[in-house]
């Protein structure tokens, strides 16, 4: 290049920061859910186009990939497009306008820092060449399970990749740091419902009937205890119950009783065993109190475990990108991502992007999130720089 890529940057941000601030409030302000994401990848595949790009939807509308460069070998970006049933109370000029729905998660941000991304190697394409191909993969529904990631890579999105790479917007950290982290970073997260059914009757004579009340009780209690005293104590299991229902009247031990929780665990080995686990104990615990159960089981995603060269890809981009100080650590979380898919068939690495702003405390999934907006132009400096190093590392 006739300029260095921190120069070539600077000049692009400059002129075109506003550009990526608008589309994120765009998509901001127009949410859509999970598998519903017909407008947004409308709306980006229109602005690759007027970059010189040709993004290939997937059959259903709700998700596209575009590829920019030659070469057998490719490196691709991944950013999710879905929104969160959840109700918007900012008073900003970007509020959503769908009610109910709220991008309470940062993907409209991921979503116009990969546009932002693209129109950048569409430009160094332009000027110099790149050397290698990039895909940009834009994935609908990674709130919802049965989740996105599966549908883009049944559609081709790995096809040919040798590492993939994704930013989350993590609040926890300040605008201007990158949490990088290798190995697990996130949990895997099931989800268990268990169904008990009894004869029921008057509280004055409880000896007469199951007594369900007490014995769903003691399973939402006395499980994730005893399912950890089972493990290792150095592997991380959290099995929270976050509905139970049974019964109306307080003085009617009902017929059936109803509790569902997610079981997140770190590490594939642990997630391999855990179901069986969960539920022996369960039902363990059911038998005590008098009662059977039956449960429904359903795998969630996978854990993401990040690749130690990606991620060491990661921390020197965002030092290259930002400085040394902009270099965080990320702790691992007990949240579920489906970017694991990705991560289980290639290599590659997802790192914390600082949204935070000073004096603000929030967390994503919550209506009040919002961004500091200068961390997109951190965003796509750093993932520029990440994947111009990948595409000339041996390493994959």
């Amino acid at each position: 290049m006739s300029t260095s890529l921190p120069e070539f940057l600077d000049g692009w941000l400059a002129a075109h920061a506003g550009e990526v601030i608008a589309a994120r409030r765009h998509i901001h302000a127009n949410p859509r859910l999970s598998r519903q994401e017909h407008d947004t990848a409308n709306y980006v595949a229109a602005l690759l186009h007027d970059a010189g790009l040709d993004p290939q939807m997937i059959p259903d509308g709700t998700g596209l990939t575009c590829d920019i460069g030659t070469g057998d070998r490719v490196i691709a970006i991944r950013a999710d497009m879905d929104a969160l049933p959840i109700h918007d109370p900012k008073q900003v000029p970007y509020r959503s306008t769908v009610d109910g729905v709220c991008h309470a998660c940062g993907h409209d941000a991921h979503t116009a820092m990969l546009i932002g991304l693209g129109r950048v190697l569409a430009e160094l394409e332009r000027r110099e060449g790149l050397s290698g191909r990039f895909r940009l993969v834009f994935q609908p529904s990674e709130e919802q399970f049965p989740s996105g990631a599966p549908t883009m890579i049944k559609y081709g999105a790995l096809t040919d990749v040798a590492a993939i790479f994704a930013f989350h917007c993590d609040p926890q950290f300040q605008a201007g740091q990158i949490g990088v982290r290798n190995g697990p970073l996130t949990a895997a997260c099931d989800v268990m419902e268990v169904r008990m059914s009894g004869r029921g009757g008057h509280t004055s004579r409880p000896h007469l009937t199951s007594d369900l009340v007490n014995a769903i009780g003691r399973v939402v209690v006395d499980v994730p205890a005893l399912v950890n005293r089972r493990l290792d104590p150095r592997q991380s299991v959290a099995i929270v119950f976050g509905a139970v229902q049974a019964g109306e009247a307080a003085n009617a031990i009902p017929q059936e009783a109803l509790a569902r929780a997610t079981v997140r665990v770190h590490g594939h080995e642990t997630w391999e065993m855990i179901p069986d686990l969960v539920q022996e104990v369960t039902r363990s615990v059911a038998r005590a109190s008098g009662v059977e159960c039956e449960i429904e089981y359903r795998r969630g995603v996978p854990p993401v475990v990040n690749d130690r060269a990606a991620s060491a890809m990661f921390a020197g981009a965002t030092a290259a990108a930002l400085g040394d100080d902009a270099v965080a650590e990320a702790p691992m979380s007990m949240g579920g991502e489906d970017f694991a898919y990705y991560l289980e068939q290639v290599p590659g690495a997802m790192a914390r992007l600082g949204v935070g702003r000073p004096g603000e405390r929030l967390d994503i999934h919550q209506g009040e999130f919002d961004i500091d907006e200068t961390a997109l132009a951190h965003g796509i400096r750093v993932m520029t720089h990440t994947v111009l190093a990948a595409a000339a590392s041996p390493a994959f």
